[in-house]
């Protein structure tokens, strides 16, 4: 046994910086994952969103509404949108348009002045109650707050201390006990499938190349296209099968409410997965081997899983990272679950999510037939 050489170690580590530097994919995903990591959490990342948008229904509009107004965007957690009906308020928390719907009474001000301590109504779409939570916990103050100005001299009894001058009442739409279950599970079917199919499928053609059996492919009377849609179907299936247990254990274990038609969630589905399937199989045709082909995978269901809103509120997310979430199919899928399940979606609510990934898949799909090649160069 020969003993411990330094000159022999060095060598190895010398090698190995070489080979380091050749592969050129792995060291980029050495230091760019790290820094999407650090980018994303410090700047993109943020548990107390503020300026969620707000609709008003108001059927007068005066001094005493105004200042309730100014004083929920005072707050910096509201920022209304517009004033409409009471039919589109509550379409625009179905859609997804506004978190918020606040409601305002008739003769809501002359009710205040006369201090009979009058009620109004913010509706708050729950969906997702780490959105909303501070915004809510906060209005009871933000309301006392609202008529400090306007309650002096003779109204002055009318002041916060020792009862408000006005009530709020809160609903939380569509999860009214405020369950993070309800959200949670809808949203991991398409973290589930993201990671799964993009990961398996990213495997399929550089698998064939490692193995040798890549030779026999391209012998074969196929089409690129033809290649892809044999690689992509098979899997499609299965994601089916993972799709129906999670529905199952939603409904049967964690008790999360079926509100909508679940064949368009099945439909969307369908498309959602071929897109998954469409990106892995296009990181599959770069990749010189399984190891990039991982890698690639991890450095797209990164940024999938922190900026589609599944693990932080979307809404508290800057302008850029939102514009960047939209790209991702995760981000228009987890709409479609939660809207569907939640909200109860149709086909009407669901498309406008749908077309995004459809667009997504028509592009990942051409990437890949333009980075197929025939030959083995």
């Amino acid at each position: 046994m020969k003993a411990f050489s330094l000159g022999r170690t060095a060598a190895m580590m010398a090698k190995e910086f070489i080979q380091m530097r050749r592969d050129r994919l792995t060291l980029g995903m050495m230091v760019g994952i790290p820094v999407i990591q650090l980018f994303l959490f410090g700047f993109a990342i943020n548990s107390d969103p503020r300026h969620l948008p707000a609709v008003l229904v108001a059927p007068e509009r005066d001094a005493s509404v105004a200042a309730l107004v100014s004083a929920m965007e005072a707050s910096r957690y509201f920022e209304f949108i517009g004033a409409c009906g009471p039919e589109d308020a509550r379409q625009a928390l179905v859609r997804g348009d506004a978190l918020f719907a606040l409601h305002i009474p008739p003769g809501f001000s002359r009710a205040l002045l006369r201090g009979d301590r009058p009620e109004v109504l913010l509706e708050a779409d729950a969906t997702d109650p780490s959105a909303t939570g501070n915004a809510v916990a906060a209005i009871g103050e933000i309301a006392d707050r609202a008529w400090e100005r306007d309650l002096v001299g003779p109204l002055a009894q009318l002041a916060p201390a020792p009862a408000r001058p006005a009530r709020v009442a809160v609903h939380r739409a569509f999860n009214p006990a405020g369950v993070s279950q309800f959200n949670i599970v809808p949203g991991l079917m398409g973290v589930i499938l993201t990671m799964t199919m993009v990961m398996i499928t990213s495997l399929a053609i550089t698998r064939e190349r490692e193995r040798g059996t890549m030779e026999n492919l391209l012998s074969m009377p196929l089409r690129p296209l033809e290649v892809m849609i044999g690689k992509i179907v098979p899997y499609i299936c299965v994601g089916l099968v993972q799709v129906v247990l999670i529905l199952l254990a939603a409904r049967y274990v964690f008790d999360v409410p079926v509100g909508g038609n679940l064949g368009v969630l099945l439909a969307c589905t369908l498309v959602f997965i071929a897109a998954n399937l469409a990106v892995g199989v296009t990181f599959s045709s770069v990749a010189t081997n399984q190891l990039q082909a991982v890698q690639m995978s991890f450095f797209f269901f990164l940024p999938s899983l922190l900026l589609s809103g599944f693990m932080f509120p979307y809404r508290g997310m800057p302008g850029w990272a939102q514009w960047l979430g939209e790209v991702f199919p995760l981000t228009h899928f987890n709409r479609i679950a939660r809207g569907v399940l939640l909200k109860g979606w149709g086909w009407a609510d669901a498309g406008s999510e749908l077309l995004p990934v459809s667009a997504f898949l028509v592009a990942a799909l051409a990437f890949a037939l333009s980075r197929y090649k025939q030959t083995l160069d």
